[in-house]
């Protein structure tokens, strides 16, 4: 059980956005912390503490004003500490590459893949084509809708008809390397975990060969001690509202010395 660290990037600034609020018309979002510090900062801090794995996330769409200004922010992470961070936002066959090269360990997909509410799976296999399934990571975020979770899209806006189960995680798996889930329902309210959706992940057999981080609603170690017992722990984490880096209570020191580079080990009564 690892932890991964995030720098979440909207209109040119780092931040934490309440999940699902995210919308294109004006680049708005309900925002729950503002940078004064770039995206470099947060790279140079995770590099120097050996904190890998952790993900960039391009917030604005690429026909956004901000855009630019956003995916200048991540590609100066992605340089500060090359090889150390994942990216996601707007990713495609046409642009993976130049992230790759710019640093990224892996490109983050959702929208390509998930698109118009259905899974493309010709995107899915042109993606594996252009990049190698060894570096890619799928964004398989969800939101529960009539008892189900449901794979949403576009600023996790869009729902799609992909149910996040066990089949369809399997058939998923031969096209990539991880899987990144943010429970959205919870996502920036800092209020725990999505208990359910943690349990529905790890029940799923494949997450020794392909690793799955979970987002969403940890608050504190207690949130985070759940998330253990539920997954067995099996299952990463990343924080954001909550973490003081980015103007909550829970210590990233604590978290990087707990949760780090080393593997912890679950008993079954704590971590």
């Amino acid at each position: 059980m690892k932890f991964r660290p995030c720098i979440d990037i909207h209109n040119g600034k780092v931040k934490q956005i309440v999940g699902g609020s995210l919308t294109d018309t004006g680049d708005w979002a309900q925002t729950n912390f503002v940078a004064e510090r770039p995206a470099q900062w947060f790279a140079s801090r995770y590099r120097d503490d050996g904190l890998t794995g952790g993900h960039v996330i391009l917030l604005n769409s690429p026909a956004s004003r901000y855009f630019e200004k956003t995916r200048h922010q991540a590609m100066e992470a992605l340089s500060t500490f090359p090889g150390g961070l994942q990216i996601g936002g707007g990713i495609r066959p046409e642009n993976a590459e130049d992230y790759l090269r710019a640093g990224a360990s892996h490109v983050i997909v959702t929208s390509y893949v998930f698109a118009e509410g259905a899974i493309r799976w010709e995107n899915l296999a042109r993606l594996k084509e252009t990049v190698g399934r060894e570096k890619l990571v799928l964004d398989v975020s969800c939101r529960k809708r009539d008892g189900r979770y449901l794979i949403v899209t576009d600023r996790w806006q869009t729902f799609t008809d992909a149910e996040v189960t066990h089949e369809l995680l399997d058939l998923l798996a031969e096209y990539c390397a991880e899987f990144l889930v943010h429970g959205v329902d919870v996502e920036g309210s800092c209020r725990g975990i999505d208990r359910e959706l943690v349990k529905l992940l790890a029940s799923w057999k494949k997450e020794v060969t392909h690793p799955v981080t979970y987002a969403g609603g940890i608050s504190s170690e207690k949130d985070i001690r759940i998330l253990g017992e539920a997954s067995g722990g099996r299952i990463d984490f990343t924080v954001g509202s909550a973490l003081d880096l980015f103007g909550g209570t829970l210590g990233y020191d604590v978290l990087r010395q707990r949760y780090g580079a080393v593997v912890c080990e679950h008993d079954g009564k704590s971590l």
